[in-house]
């Protein structure tokens, strides 16, 4: 019988959305979801194209990112209006891992990052990306839209280098720039700008239509009017830089071996960080606008991780929730997966009817696009805002932020996750305090007694230790620095503990320490109001044998009876 009702929470547990949709699916949902998917499909466009060429890799490979991946999140995910493909955030760390490793290297990191995916969900490690702190997300985002807008400046002002190589670093390809700025190609400049004001000005006259496609049609149609009758062929196209395929590829299986692994982990657990914090987020924002029941964050980073496990072997790129997509998914009217997948199928048809057309498009147009693409993620307001908190806050942002754009994304995520665990164990040992009870102890307003006492007075000898907060490594010292406040040595020592919600494997080793002592110094000591989960902790340490099992009580009564008890033993033996 547990083992039936232990298989119906595991199916409950990793059920996909897509499933569960489908037992109350209609006709009304699907008009909904297939515009809903269209319209996504559209949209997805540019920016699949836009991201593929930004991270190194061909514009093809963005958009087969874009179906297939997108495909399998929406089957597999754990949101119900979700929509995943290549993202803006993944375009700095695929850069690099193409610059250092190649395509093949690329691929082995992308699907080691998918199976860390997978373990994540299926250990239900969802939940914990939630508790990153918000200034390290911040400083990602905005050091990673700096980064983006960096690697544009080149199609923006159409520099040449001649042949000189661009540095990978932010540092580096500033200096070039400068060193080569008397290179500008001004037609690819009025292309950017133009591009620009299309996308901005596009949502004040139609809103159902992305201004980046409105932009990429227009200016397309006009460079080649400029190429065909003006003789204009100074601006850098698609087809100029690559070889358009109009073709889902064949899977490819990578030789994939321990050197790679180990080579390529630290990558792979950057794009799995990066991917599982950008899915999530876009998640828990897509649950507060369509409201109802929230997405399965588990079953959600299992499916970027299958997703991540296979688009790679048919020569995709990173994938992860994209919030911009998922909001026009749910401004559109799409309430399931189904849009998700009709939004994958849209792609398919384009790549394989209409991706000739591509090489048409101007790079510069598409440099206007990840400008704006830069700007949104930029969240310059809230990166301000945040400068006005406390002096910890603004330290991890800005060092997130520096590390982002000065170094790599890798150091940036190692860093960060430091960085969150160690403000983490000092705000818990900030809140983690030890009150002293010396003489008498007040129980008003508390629910641990049985009794009508208020005021419960202590014998001589006795004094109470009450630790209210998780007992940690942290918390040994200030059991030391308070007992050096009281100086003079007490017969009796009771360690309340029933505002003790966890008790971790050091803190025991520092309570089994700190009772040793006490027990050398001819010190009792009796815990009290042990709650059961660090009960069954005590009950496999050393602490019962120590104590003795009777002077683990219950609540502060049986603790101070059991006192006085002892201090009557001693006074008879006297």
């Amino acid at each position: 019988m547990k083992n039936k009702q232990r298989l119906e929470n595991i199916r409950k547990d990793f059920t996909p959305q897509f499933f569960i949709s489908l037992k109350t699916y209609d006709k009304n949902k699907f008009v909904k979801d297939l515009m809903a998917g269209l319209i996504v499909g559209i949209v997805a466009l540019p920016l699949a194209l836009a991201f593929g060429i930004a991270s190194g890799v061909t514009p093809e490979q963005g958009i087969i990112t874009a179906i297939i991946a997108g495909f399998i999140i929406s089957f597999l995910g754990g949101s119900r209006v979700q929509i995943g493909g290549p993202t803006g955030a993944f375009i700095v760390i695929v850069y690099g891992v193409v610059q250092t490793h190649g395509i093949k290297g690329l691929i082995i990191a992308t699907i080691i990052a998918g199976v860390i995916l997978v373990l994540m969900g299926i250990f239900k490690l969802g939940k914990i990306i939630k508790f990153i702190p918000y200034p390290i997300i911040v400083g990602f985002t905005s050091g990673i839209a700096v980064t983006i807008f960096t690697t544009q400046i080149a199609d923006i002002f159409g520099l040449n280098f001649g042949g000189e190589k661009v540095p990978g670093d932010f540092i580096g390809k500033w200096i070039i720039y400068f060193r080569h700025f008397d290179t500008i190609n001004w037609w690819n400049t009025a292309v950017s700008i133009i591009s620009l004001l299309v996308i901005i000005l596009t949502p004040r006259l139609v809103r159902k239509i992305p201004g980046s496609l409105v932009s990429i049609i227009i200016v397309t149609i006009g460079v080649y009017l400029l190429k065909t009758y003006a003789g204009i062929d100074s601006i850098d196209t698609i087809g100029d830089r690559f070889k358009i395929n109009a073709a889902l590829p064949d899977a490819e299986i990578p030789n994939i071996n321990m050197a790679a692994i180990s080579d390529l982990l630290p990558v792979a657990i950057t794009i799995a960080m990066l991917g599982a914090i950008e899915s999530l987020l876009s998640a828990t924002v897509a649950d507060g606008v369509i409201g109802g029941e929230k997405h399965n964050s588990n079953t959600e980073l299992i499916a970027q991780g299958v997703a991540n496990i296979v688009t790679p072997l048919f020569g995709g790129i990173p994938a992860t929730g994209a919030i911009a997509r998922t909001m026009t998914n749910i401004n559109n009217g799409g309430r399931t997966p189904i849009a998700g997948i009709i939004h994958a199928i849209v792609l398919l048809l384009i790549l394989l009817l209409l991706m000739p057309l591509a090489q048409y498009i101007p790079m510069a147009c598409l440099a206007g696009v990840l400008v704006i693409v830069a700007y949104n993620m930029s969240e310059w307001r809230t990166f301000k805002a945040l400068l006005k908190n406390q002096k910890s806050d603004v330290a991890v942002l800005l060092i997130t932020f520096f590390l982002t754009v000065i170094f790599d994304l890798t150091i940036a995520i190692e860093v960060g996750l430091l960085l969150a665990i160690v403000l983490f164990l000092k705000r818990i040992n900030e809140v983690t305090h030890v009150s002293i009870f010396k003489d008498r102890l007040d129980l008003t307003d508390e629910s641990e007694y049985t009794q009508d006492d208020e005021i419960l007075m202590l014998p001589n000898g006795v004094e109470v230790y009450e630790i209210d907060g998780p007992f940690f490594f942290g918390i040994a010292n200030k059991f030391e620095e308070s007992m050096r406040v009281i100086g003079d040595k007490s017969k009796i020592r009771i360690i309340r503990m029933r505002k003790v919600p966890f008790i971790d494997s050091t803190g025991l080793h520092n309570l089994e320490g700190l009772c040793k002592k006490s027990m050398n110094d001819q010190i009792q000591v009796i815990l009290s109001g042990v709650r059961k989960e660090v009960h069954r902790m005590i009950e496999n340490s050393k602490i019962p044998s120590m104590i003795g099992e009777e002077n683990i009580c219950d609540n502060i009564n049986q603790a101070i009876s059991r006192s006085k008890e002892i201090l009557g033993i001693s006074e008879k033996k006297l």
